[in-house]
């Protein structure tokens, strides 16, 4: 089989997505975003991942030319060499599947979080996480955006990403939206935005905005086709699969800490300085508690 087929298949896949009815533009998204779950996985258990019907995947088969399913995942189940998430069921997953419904529940969750890291991991190439942290150490300002639950996730990077890179701005900020922050945004500043399905319209609209303004924009997302208004100048992939049927962020919070731990080591002593710095602030005031000797 050609090796490059599935390649062909996921751009055919992109270049129609947006002329693709409701559901179909789902699933079709579903297969670019995480083609080795694709390939590896039962109809079933695709469409329980990608919240469709069997027979859509069926269809979006048919709508591109293959006469079965079986024959449209073929050329991903063929791509597998090492770009699966093979997770070891550790000892301790095992006895937790002995201990009942709820055991069950804990081991399967438990196996996705250690493949959600893995699976986001192995998809940050050198060369990308390289160029991301050369353009934020030379960005005037790096603007940081989400919503919602990524907000999280944001907080998290500024906090501790300040410490390294000291242009770098939450936004919005009180009680602001983010596109009032960037009104004076231009070439020569970066905006982070990170966001997973369902994409936030704030974050959206912001990252459009941004764009407009000349802004270079750096994306932390389970898709490089999160709207088809924009294309981010790069985009860090993360994948949000769950067993809970909301969006499970380790994966995300993997790819920060990577790129975290990489802003510090491109930017050398000083960036090591000013956390030392902010340490010993905090324990100048005493931020930190401390519990009492007993006398």
């Amino acid at each position: 089989m050609d090796p490059t087929l599935r390649t062909r298949i996921s751009n055919d896949l992109k270049s129609r997505l947006p002329d693709l009815p409701r559901r179909l533009r789902t699933v079709a998204k579903y297969v670019v975003d995480h083609p080795s779950d694709f390939g590896l996985d039962s109809i079933r258990e695709t469409a329980r991942k990608s919240r469709v019907s069997t027979y859509t995947l069926v269809r979006l088969a048919e709508r591109m030319g293959f006469a079965t399913y079986d024959e449209f995942r073929e050329p991903f189940r063929h791509a597998l060499v090492s770009a699966s998430a093979t997770v070891d069921q550790p000892e301790w997953v095992s006895h937790l599947r002995e201990q009942g419904p709820l055991g069950l529940a804990q081991a399967e969750a438990s196996l996705n979080e250690m493949a959600t890291v893995q699976r986001s991991l192995e998809r940050l190439l050198p060369d990308q996480l390289h160029r991301v942290v050369r353009t934020l150490l030379e960005a005037r300002t790096v603007y940081l955006t989400a919503v919602r639950a990524s907000y999280a996730m944001a907080y998290y990077l500024h906090y501790v990403g300040r410490m390294a890179l000291p242009n770098l701005q939450l936004i919005p900020r009180h009680m602001n939206s983010a596109i009032d922050e960037l009104h004076n945004a231009g070439p020569g500043d970066v905006l982070i935005a990170i966001t997973v399905t369902p994409y936030s319209r704030e974050t959206i609209d912001a990252c459009r905005f941004a764009q407009r303004k000349g802004v270079t924009l750096v994306l932390i997302s389970d898709s490089d086709i999160v709207s088809p208004d924009f294309s981010a100048d790069e985009t860090l992939i993360t994948s949000p699969l769950s067993t809970h049927h909301l969006a499970c962020y380790v994966g995300t919070l993997a790819v920060i800490e990577v790129l975290v731990a990489m802003i510090v080591a491109e930017a050398g002593e000083p960036a090591r300085e000013r956390i030392r710095s902010y340490e010993e602030l905090r324990r100048e005031h005493q931020a930190y508690w401390v519990a009492k000797k007993k006398h």
